[in-house]
């Protein structure tokens, strides 16, 4: 089976994922639910589209199918922002802050944090990309450690609130923001459509890019910035999914057994709305809202990242 019919296939899939979701038991008030649905379903294709894109760009560059952009520290600081605003400011002045405004401070912070280590780390010569998830690690360790400091110390009913930004969530998804949300990625997927011929040689190595004339450590560059803006903008509109990136990049391997690109990260796109969209099913329809999305794909792409590691071993 050629690579053009898989594709044609997880995109009838994804068409058969999102018409279960929007039209699967709407009732007669129609007019009212089908909007908030739509609302729902492009939420999970921009923030889908948004870690599936940055998922495979990052493991490109890292040469490491197992690694995701959460290894930065980026889902930690984002806990650790919204700890700080509610410590300070309390949870009334917290809710009287516009979806907006935090919207653009969580994305605002995340991006300077993330330009400042890469700026860092990889602005000297010698310096590697594994020398840069090292010091990721151990800042986002930091800022998990600090953000459980500060929860423990909160009021609980302020801690409810930091609760719900733990974990990635469909259901208050604001229109405003989608929009904010997609001019970010737009702009920068724009900008970055004349580096996406580079990643087939990136996937070489270091050493077989810079002989073929790449310019290694500036494309490096461009390509973990534009990861850090995709996972910014994702993370800040739903919340954090450790695993959702980890899995819909593993399968999109698996299907399409390629080099090029252009055709993986179209179908780790389709995979991630299949997956968001049928997992927001189960989360409505068979639990009926007693567990969370992110729970859901967490459990699974946990297991399977077991899975990828026994195989390694092997």
């Amino acid at each position: 089976m050629s690579n053009r019919t898989k594709l044609i296939i997880l995109a009838i899939l994804m068409l058969t994922s999102v018409s279960l979701y929007l039209f699967y038991q709407l009732g007669s008030n129609w007019d009212y639910a089908l909007p908030r649905r739509g609302y729902k379903v492009a939420a999970m294709v921009v923030a889908g589209s948004a870690i599936a894109f940055s998922t495979v760009i990052f493991q490109t560059v890292t040469h490491n199918r197992i690694l995701t952009p959460s290894i930065m520290g980026l889902d930690s600081l984002y806990l650790l922002v919204q700890t700080l605003l509610i410590f300070f400011l309390g949870s009334k002045n917290f809710t009287m802050i516009s979806n907006e405004w935090l919207f653009l401070l969580s994305v605002g912070v995340l991006m300077l944090f993330s330009i400042l280590l890469f700026k860092g780390v990889l602005g000297k010569e010698g310096r590697s990309v594994y020398f840069l998830l090292l010091i990721g690690i151990v800042l986002g360790a930091l800022f998990q450690s600090l953000a459980t400091f500060m929860q423990v110390l909160i009021d609980p009913n302020e801690f409810m609130i930091v609760q719900d930004k733990m974990f990635a969530s469909f259901n208050n998804v604001q229109v405003k923001l989608l929009w904010w949300a997609i001019g970010i990625l737009g702009v920068t997927f724009i900008c970055y459509i004349p580096y996406i011929k580079y990643l087939d040689v990136l996937s070489l190595g270091r050493d077989q890019s810079l002989n073929l004339g790449v310019s290694y450590q500036r494309i490096v560059m461009i390509t973990l910035i534009v990861v850090a803006i995709f996972t910014a903008v994702s993370t800040a509109l739903i919340g954090p999914i450790t695993f959702l990136g980890l899995l819909v990049a593993n399968l999109a391997y698996e299907v399409f057994k390629t080099y090029r690109h252009s055709i993986l990260l179209v179908g780790a796109v389709l995979v991630s709305v299949i997956a968001l969209s049928f997992g927001q099913v189960l989360v409505e329809r068979v639990f009926s809202f007693t567990t969370t999305l992110s729970v859901i794909i967490n459990f699974i792409g946990g297991i399977y990242f077991m899975y990828l590691l026994l195989r390694g071993s092997k």
